[in-house]
Formats: C-alpha cells, structure tokens, sequence
C-alpha cells in the first residue's frame, strides 16, 4: 500500500512539474548525453582526406563532450556500406557518419539504393570542403594555359583528345561532365580505379586532363609538371589564390564542389543532434583544427542542421541529373 501511494505521488509531482515554468526540464531530465564514447564511421580507407579530416575534427569533439570519438573505417562500394551501416543503427547519437560527396551520390549509380539520404538520416553539420582543381599536362598541352584555351583546343581537335578520373561516377568525372554540358564540348573519359594511377598516366603524358583534389595536385603543380586552368568551387581557394574559379572564366554560376559532413540516424532526438553539432561548430572555429585540416586538403566549412539538409537535398539532385543526362553508371 505505501508503494502504491509512493507511485501515486510521484506521478502528479512530475504532472504539475511540467505545468510550472522553469522546472520542466529538471523534472523530466533524462542521463546526460554523451555518456559513454561515439562511434564515427568513416566510409572510406585509413589514410585519405576523409578518414584524416574525421579524426582531426573527432579528437576536437571529444573534448568538449568528454567523452571519446571513436573512428570506425568502412570503406567500400563508394562509400555506401558504411553510411548505409550507420542508416540502420540505433538513433540515439552514439552512431553517426561522415557523409562525404561520393556516399551521397551512391545512391544515383546503384541499380538499387542503399538508403534514401533525405529519409533515414538527421543531418548534424556540415564539416569541410574539398577543393578540386581542373589541371593539364603542359607537356601534351603547352599552349594552354586557361579554361578558355582548353576547350578551344578540344572544339579544334574534335575526338582526340582525353581526361581522366578516378573512375566512373567519381566527383571527378561528374565535375567534366557538368562542364562539357555548360561548355558544349566532347572530350573522351578515361576513368581508371582510383586517383593514383589516374594521376600518374596524367603525369605521364596518356591523358591530357583531370579534376584533381587540390592536395593531390599541389606537388606537382609546384614542380612544374601539371599546369593548373581552373579551380571547381564557386570561390578561390587557398592553395593556389591565383587559379580562377570557372566561373570566372566564363560560366556564372558554376560549382563542383566536394564536401563532408556528419549524419545521425533518423530519429536521433533533436536535443542530440544539437550537442553534436554545437561540438562540431566549436572544433572547426578552432585555429589549430583549421590548420591541421588544410594540411591533408581539406577546408573546415561548418552549417548548421538546417542548412546542412538544404545543401544535401541540393547537391543530391543536381549531381543526380548530371548522372541521369549522361547515362552515367559506377564501374
């Protein structure tokens, strides 16, 4: 009987709790979040952009949630197995993902889709940017030395010449295809698996141009061994402030642009979401991150949830066209 009538009044002590201003929260407070390590799953191999980038900024996080930012590798298919991984765990923020561009366009190149992007994820924040570069070979191509140049030698030599990228349905090869459909231009796609042995047969002289990741490219750019034309993104960048956007070089509006960023599964609650990307806010307003995180090529850009799906829902439907209006299709 005395149980009973302890239920009872702790019942309607939380009832009127939650009628008063002020005592909502405490009365109702559930344990802290974070309260034991996160788990961040990384899509792609150790060692890459992706994999670096999400381990500077994890280590940052882990500080201000005290608790530790576990990096899980899950690399393959694109980077589908790892976020579609992450689609069906448990919402409750202790798994979340490092959506980078090519996961999010996986979906567009599979004949049956992994996850829906917009569906079965909560997005936390955007994370960087990865800048890409449009280089030739200035031994195969000497006299070109702009966007401009470069297509006025293709219109001229019509079925000669070549790019290349790290295979099909890469950001690379979506990128030129973009540009060969605003520049009303063909040049044959030679995709290979992977950027390194895309980056050597350029160095090589086999194909005459590519859309690089900057960091990629930078070395030999500064030795004289690949001439950059253009950058991608809507703005100049860092690396190489001199190289013009192509939108600078005649086509307003442009922008190829790679990026990433972190996913909770559908469901998380808001209040988790909101501490993971206040946490993902504070460590990319930090210098040393900033720095740490251009020196693997990569630019710490933050957006908040809400701007964060605008950008998701955007890109996933312009790179879609792209593949639809080409016949793209992943190797």
């Amino acid at each position: 009987m005395q149980h009973q009538r302890r239920a009872f009044l702790a019942r309607n002590a939380l009832a009127l709790a939650a009628l008063l201003p002020g005592v909502t929260t405490l009365a109702i407070a559930q344990p802290g979040f974070p309260d034991k390590p996160i788990r961040l799953v990384v899509p792609f191999p150790a060692g890459g952009p992706t994999d670096t980038a999400s381990r500077i900024i994890g280590q940052k996080m882990s500080e201000t949630l005290r608790q530790p930012v576990v990096i899980d590798n899950r690399p393959g298919a694109s980077g589908t197995i790892g976020t579609d991984a992450v689609a069906k765990a448990a919402p409750d923020g202790y798994t979340i993902v490092m959506l980078a561009t090519p996961a999010l366009l996986g979906p567009h190149l599979m004949p049956r889709k992994p996850y829906d992007v917009a569906r079965d994820f909560a997005p936390i924040g955007n994370a960087y940017e990865l800048p890409i570069v449009m280089v030739v070979n200035p031994q195969v191509l000497p006299d070109v030395t702009d966007l401009q140049q470069y297509i006025a030698k293709v219109k001229a030599n019509p079925g000669k010449m070549n790019y290349t990228s790290s295979g099909n349905g890469s950001f690379g090869h979506l990128s030129t295809e973009l540009l060969k459909n605003v520049g009303h231009f063909e040049v044959q796609h030679v995709p290979y698996k992977g950027s390194a042995p895309a980056m050597s047969d350029l160095l090589a002289g086999q194909v005459s141009m590519m859309f690089s990741d900057m960091i990629a490219a930078l070395p030999h750019i500064k030795a004289g061994k690949l001439r950059p034309i253009a950058v991608g993104s809507a703005r100049r960048v860092s690396f190489a402030p001199e190289v013009k956007t192509i939108a600078e070089q005649g086509f307003p509006g442009f922008d190829a642009t790679s990026w990433a960023g972190l996913l909770a599964p559908a469901g998380t609650p808001k209040d988790v979401v909101q501490k993971l990307s206040d946490a993902l806010q504070g460590a990319l307003a930090d210098p040393t991150v900033q720095q740490k995180m251009l020196g693997v090529g990569t630019v710490a850009s933050y957006l908040p949830p809400d701007k964060f799906a605008g950008r998701i829902k955007d890109d996933y439907v312009k790179w879609g066209k792209v593949i639809k209006d080409n016949g793209i299709k992943s190797d």
